[in-house]
Parts: C-alpha cells; structure tokens; sequence
C-alpha cells in the first residue's frame, strides 16, 4: 500500500512568510527554508522580527485570509484522495494553516503550533517533535505503507531521502544543485506520471 506524504507551502498553497512580508514591507520575512536549511535558526529570526515591528498573530492571519491554493492545486488534491491516501507534513502551524485547509478541501495535516500570549504576541514556536516530517514517513513505514514524498525546501530533503520514493516540486535551483540525484518536477501534471507510475494507479 502507498501512501504520499507532501509539503504544503511551495506545493500547495504560496508562501505564507513571503505573502506577509509583502503585505508589511518587511524584506526580512522573505526568508524560508528554501533559504536557510536551519529551521529553528530561521524561526527564531522570525520571532525577533515580529517582536522589532509589533506585528501579531492577528496580521498574519489576515494576510492568510486572503491566501488561495497555487493555481490546480486543489484539483490535483481531489485526484490524489480519489486514488490513494495522502496527507500534508508541514513546519507551518495550525494557526496559520487551518483556513488554508479548508480551501483545499481539508486533506489530513500534521503540523505544528504556536505560543500565543494575551495581546496576540507569537512569543515561541513549538514543534510537534524534531525532525517531524522525516519521522513521519518513519512511522508510516512501519505501518508497511510505501511513501512517495514531496517537498520543495532544504526542510523538506530529511523526509524525501527516508521516502521509498522522494520528489522535489518546483525546487529552486540552490536546493536543486545541492541535491542533484533526487527527481524534480515542475507541474502537477508531470507528479501525477510520476505518482501513476510509481504505484500502478489509472491516470
């Protein structure tokens, strides 16, 4: 049995950090993990950029509001779930992705969550374990699912490489060069031959 396991932002919906930043000018928050490999050094530069500019909770999820999937993606989704189990692994939180699901026609999340204080502050990030996407295929593994991941940040390579099958999806090139022997794609229609061909599905 397969089972696959994607990404969300990049994949399936933009780039939330990157929409805020344009939304409020701040040039700093355009940085992802397609950036910085470090995931808590990246969120702990967040965090401080937040707290310099005042910026809540509240204006990110307004910002988030106002988000639509990528172009097919919730097309793509509906025949996905029509022809094999999947869920969405992301270092987003459940505070920004939840109104993002429900656009997408509510796919299984696993993600993580934030510490919120009485004004609306993020003042701290708590992840659902280190690590979490890789040992999610783990633990699916273990369950004799075969996965096929697919990412498209430096964040994403640990769950890709632990994957019977690991894809990159419109990968940039830095992360392309770094990783030159995982497959890329660059359309919904190329993941799904991929997928069709990986798991013997009708297209």
């Amino acid at each position: 049995m397969f089972i696959v396991c994607s990404d969300l932002e990049g994949v399936f919906t933009p780039e939330i950090w990157i929409s805020v930043a344009k939304h409020t000018g701040i040039d700093e928050l355009k940085l992802t993990t397609r950036d910085i490999s470090d995931y808590n050094v990246l969120m702990r530069q967040r965090l401080d950029i937040l707290r310099r500019h005042n910026l809540t909770l509240h204006v990110i999820q307004h910002v988030i509001a106002h988000l639509k999937p990528l172009p097919g993606a919730t097309e793509f989704i509906s025949w996905l779930r029509s022809r094999t189990q999947m869920v969405v692994v992301s270092d987003t939180f459940s505070e920004f992705a939840n109104p993002l699901m429900e656009k997408l026609g509510h796919p299984t999340l696993l993600c993580n969550n934030l510490t919120i204080d009485h004004l609306g502050n993020i003042t701290d990030y708590n992840l659902r374990q280190e690590n979490g996407k890789m040992k999610v295929v783990q633990a699916l593994q273990s369950l004799n699912y075969k996965v096929i991941a697919v990412g498209d940040s430096y964040n994403d390579i640990n769950m890709l490489r632990k994957a019977d099958t690991g894809v990159l999806y419109r990968p940039p090139q830095n992360v392309v060069r770094d990783n030159p022997d995982l497959p890329s794609v660059e359309s919904y229609d190329e993941l799904k031959t991929l997928i069709v061909k990986t798991i013997g599905l009708t297209s």
